[in-house]
């Protein structure tokens, strides 16, 4: 629900959550990961998340954060979201032409523009005293994060979804894109298959496989492709476990065909991915 006492809208959640999920709305979203890790999605941008990530979603933009999670496990105050409506910003800028700055920061994140460094850190820590202030020092640290972020070196600034996604789905086709991403993520080690995701939303295969790359942005194989991917990402990253392992973990049966997907989704190998993640600084991926 909207706040009317606040320009903008704060809030923090657990996971799993009932927000949580593959959705969209007309606000434009700063949000922060707490803890955890797993995959996220902003239009047809698949990649890793862990705490730190910063992201601003444009107006719109469908998104979601599906963390990696035990059986029966709780994230515990995993998100940090806020939302403000461009159309208040632009009203703001008609009367404050300082406001144009927030204006330009919507546009720019209108594909989702992710944060990294020393504006990640900052960005971070504004937006968690917007949820710790009242009025005008509210206000203050909402401003203060719009020009933080507006200002961002380009080094540290990355847009996520393709110049080509363009959503086209209303509520109910987000409540089938995020059925079809739950249960792919939920079998990712096991045969994942089209004819299964499309009985699971009432379409025949032909039908689903039009909604979903329009949805989603990409065909369901790149999707799953992508979603095994990631999870090897993961793996390579948090763990010490060995390659064909991974492989195997990743949802894959054929540690070439593993080498070859990885290859084409990352530009590198699953080996040089992990001794290149181990030296640099922390970093989402695949990029």
């Amino acid at each position: 629900m909207p706040d009317v006492d606040s320009t903008v809208r704060w809030h923090e959640h657990d996971y799993p959550h009932p927000l949580a999920r593959w959705h969209t709305h007309p606000e434009v979203e700063i949000h922060l990961i707490r803890a955890g890790t797993g995959v996220v999605l902003v239009g047809d941008h698949v990649s890793t998340f862990s705490a730190g990530q910063l992201v601003v979603v444009g107006s719109g933009v469908p998104h979601d954060w599906m963390s990696d999670l035990a059986p029966g496990e709780v994230v515990v105050g995993r998100d940090v979201v806020l939302q403000v409506h461009p159309d208040r910003m632009s009203r703001l800028a008609e009367v404050a032409p300082e406001a144009a700055e927030g204006v330009r920061l919507f546009e720019a994140a209108r594909r989702g523009l992710e944060l990294t460094g020393r504006s990640a850190v900052d960005g971070a820590a504004e937006l968690e005293a917007v949820g710790r202030t009242t009025g005008l020092e509210r206000l203050q640290h909402v401003f203060a994060l719009l020009a933080l972020l507006s200002r961002a070196p380009a080094d540290e600034r990355r847009v996520l979804a393709s110049g080509l996604y363009a959503p086209r789905t209303d509520v109910a086709g987000q409540d089938a894109v995020e059925s079809v991403l739950r249960y792919i993520v939920d079998n990712l080690t096991q045969e994942v298959r089209m004819t299964t995701a499309a009985d699971l939303v009432g379409m025949s295969p032909t039908a689903f496989s039009r909604f979903f790359q329009r949805a989603a942005g990409r065909g369901f194989t790149s999707m799953v492709r992508r979603m095994r991917v990631v999870r090897a990402c993961t793996l390579l990253t948090e763990t010490t476990m060995p390659v064909v392992d991974v492989c195997y973990a990743s949802g894959y049966t054929n540690l070439s065909n593993f080498n070859r997907q990885f290859r084409a989704e990352t530009g590198t190998t699953p080996t040089t991915f992990r001794r290149t993640a181990r030296t640099a600084p922390p970093a989402r991926h695949p990029a």
